[in-house]
C-alpha cells in the first residue's frame, strides 16, 4: 500500500555559498556572500516568506561553482543563480521565492563550474 506523499517541509530552500578559499583561487567569500546571505534571511522573514511551508534560507559550504562567484541554488527547483548586489538578491525573492518565477536574467550558464 502506498501511502500518500507529504507536502514538503518547506516549499523552497535557498543555499548560498560562504566558502573562502585561502590559495588564492576564486570564492563566493570574496564577492560578499554572507552579506547577501544576511541580506536573504533578513527579507524573507519581513516579507512573512519564512517557516515551515514557506522559505528556508541556508547556509552552504563550496557548491563547487566557483567560477560563478558568489553562487546560490533554489531547491527543490534545481535553479542556479550568480548575483551582484542587494537588488538582485531582492529580485530572486520577489520572483522566485515568492511567486515562483525564474530570474532568467541571473540564472548561472550550466558549463559554469570550479
Amino acid at each position: 500500500m502506498t501511502q500518500p506523499a507529504q507536502p514538503p517541509y518547506f516549499q523552497r530552500h535557498i543555499f548560498f555559498c560562504l566558502n573562502e578559499r585561502t590559495n588564492g583561487e576564486n570564492c563566493c567569500a570574496q564577492h560578499g556572500a554572507q552579506q547577501a546571505f544576511d541580506h536573504c534571511k533578513r527579507q524573507v522573514k519581513a516579507a512573512g516568506l519564512a517557516g515551515p511551508g514557506k522559505v528556508r534560507v541556508n547556509k552552504a559550504g563550496c557548491l563547487d561553482r566557483c567560477q560563478g562567484a558568489p553562487v546560490a541554488v533554489v531547491y527543490p527547483d534545481g535553479v542556479w543563480y550568480s548575483y551582484v548586489d542587494h537588488d538582485d538578491i531582492d529580485e530572486i525573492i520577489e520572483s522566485h521565492l515568492k511567486n515562483g518565477r525564474v530570474v532568467e536574467r541571473l540564472l548561472l550558464p550550466a558549463d559554469v563550474g570550479r
